[in-house]
C-alpha cells in the first residue's frame, strides 16, 4: 500500500500504462464513480456498495487514491471512523473518462448484459 507517490510502482512511462497502474483495477474505479455520483462517502457508505468491496481492499485503493491526490480526506486531522472522503480537482476530472466508459457499455456490452442500466 502506497503512502507516499514515491512509493507507487510505475511499469512504464506510457501514460495510459501509468493511468492504468492507479485505476486499473475495478475498485479504484468504483471509489471513483461512488465518489462522482454521490459526493462525500464514509468508508462505511463505500461497504454499502452492491459490489462488496471487502475492508482490505478498500483501505488500500483509498490510501493510493489519496496518495496520488485524486481523493481527499474531509478532515485530514480527524480519526478514520470519524471521517469521510470526496474528490479533489484531480479526481473529478475523470467524470467524462468514466461516462465514456458507461457509454461504451450500454452500447457494446447490452447484448451480454440485459440488466445494464442507463447513466447520466
Amino acid at each position: 500500500m502506497a503512502t507516499n507517490s514515491d512509493e507507487v510502482e510505475w511499469r512504464s512511462v506510457c501514460p495510459i500504462s501509468s493511468a492504468l497502474d492507479v485505476l486499473g483495477d475495478k475498485w479504484s474505479l468504483l471509489i471513483i464513480r461512488d465518489l462522482l455520483i454521490h459526493g462525500t462517502r464514509t468508508y462505511s457508505q463505500f461497504l454499502g456498495s452492491p459490489e462488496h468491496i471487502a475492508t482490505n481492499i478498500l483501505a488500500s485503493r483509498l490510501s493510493l487514491l489519496v496518495c496520488l491526490k485524486l481523493v481527499e480526506r474531509t478532515h485530514p486531522d480527524a480519526i478514520a471512523r470519524n471521517n469521510a472522503f470526496r474528490l479533489t480537482e484531480s479526481g473529478a476530472a475523470l467524470r467524462p473518462v468514466l461516462k465514456g466508459l458507461g457509454r461504451w457499455a450500454q452500447e457494446h456490452l447490452k447484448e451480454f448484459h440485459t440488466g445494464i442500466i442507463g447513466i447520466s
